[in-house]
């Protein structure tokens, strides 16, 4: 039988899943509600808008009000795509195999992960990807 303490981890423990389950999920909330300011703001459903100013000034701020939606729903979008990884990263946490590099197979660092918690690719890997 081999010594634990020599033997390379493959897994991270019930305990330590747990940790970063907490992170995930803290970090899900503040997505979501983020998502939701961002669909709100270029949704226009705010009450604050140019009924009752000039025309002129009117007219310059729905030009940036075009600018800001577009960039408020591509904020978005990409908040919806982050909120997608951390959500596959709970599913990871479920089947076991989260902090599993998926280039080298070796486990993530947990300073890594505590950072970015939906993390696929250890350091070395996603160093090589450069």
């Amino acid at each position: 039988m081999k010594d634990n303490k020599t033997e390379e981890k493959t897994r991270y423990s019930a305990e330590e899943l747990l940790e970063f389950k907490q992170i995930i999920l803290e970090k899900l909330e503040k997505a979501r509600a983020d998502l939701k300011l961002l669909t709100e703001a270029y949704t226009n459903f705010s009450d604050s808008d140019t009924n009752d100013t000039s025309p002129t000034f009117k007219v310059l701020e729905e030009g940036q009000q075009v600018l800001s939606k577009e960039e408020n729903a591509r904020l978005a979008d990409r908040q919806r795509r982050f909120i997608n990884n951390l959500e596959a990263a709970l599913i990871r946490i479920e089947n076991g195999t989260y902090g599993i590099c998926r280039e080298t197979g070796k486990l993530i660092s947990k300073e890594r992960l505590r950072a970015v918690p939906h993390a696929t690719l250890s350091i070395e890997a996603k160093n090589k990807q450069r």
